[in-house]
């Protein structure tokens, strides 16, 4: 379960995305012009300690585009790289906002959702009343079934080009489609270990996240 508050966030989320997304090889879309969000959807942190969100995002006419954050209380050590900015939140104070591809808690959530055959968290809002549950906008479900053993994920490596972002994660490797465009929505054989994912506007499935097994393990299951 994802808990959330009414509160007001300096930069905004939209802000600090379009500052930093044009920066990326995958995003130089969004240079032309104002993202507005199209979907979005939570994984929960087991130890309840990290926000993580990912962002489907476009700008008119533009691509729409996968945008995994991560939200901390501190700063995460060693990951510098995939620090985008901090932000003040009225109601958790600073928090530390994350590349998700850089960040173990959302490559480890991620990699479950996938193996486990996994959904998005359920949200809900903090109000006067009680928390009250907020209806999802995208819905994701992982391929894989309840009970796959999950490796520990420590220290991930990402790389990106204009495409997609692949993620090194000891064991296994994730592939998070950046940009999701049209017709190559369903280009290609579909993977067997995949995130799949559904939002306004598009109703069949599609892959946006993949996984493989690391070389050193090729031939057992990922």
């Amino acid at each position: 379960m994802a808990h959330l508050y009414q509160a007001e966030i300096r930069p905004t989320k939209l802000e600090l995305l379009q500052q930093w997304v044009p920066t990326q090889p995958w995003g130089r879309s969004a240079a032309d012009g104002a993202l507005e969000r199209v979907g979005a959807f939570r994984f929960d942190d087991p130890d309840g300690e990290v926000g993580i969100e990912t962002f489907l995002v476009r700008t008119p006419g533009g691509p729409l585009l996968q945008v995994p954050l991560t939200y901390r209380a501190s700063a995460l050590e060693g990951a510098d790289a995939a620090l985008i900015t901090t932000m003040d939140h009225s109601v958790l104070g600073r928090r530390w906002v994350y590349d998700g591809c850089g960040d173990p808690v959302y490559v480890q959530a991620a990699l479950a959702a996938i193996r486990t055959g996994g959904r998005q968290a359920d949200e809900f809002v903090e109000t006067d009343a009680g928390l009250v549950r907020r209806e999802p906008t995208t819905f994701v479900t992982g391929s894989g079934s309840a009970g796959t053993p999950i490796p520990e994920v420590v220290a991930p490596v990402a790389r990106s080009d204009a495409e997609q972002t692949v993620v090194d994660a000891d064991q296994a490797s994730l592939v998070v489609r950046r940009v999701l465009v049209g017709a190559d929505l369903q280009r290609g054989t579909p993977s067997p270990y995949a995130l799949l994912g559904r939002w306004p506007g598009q109703d069949d499935e599609v892959e946006l996240v993949t996984v493989s097994p690391r070389p050193a393990e090729a031939g057992s299951r990922p």
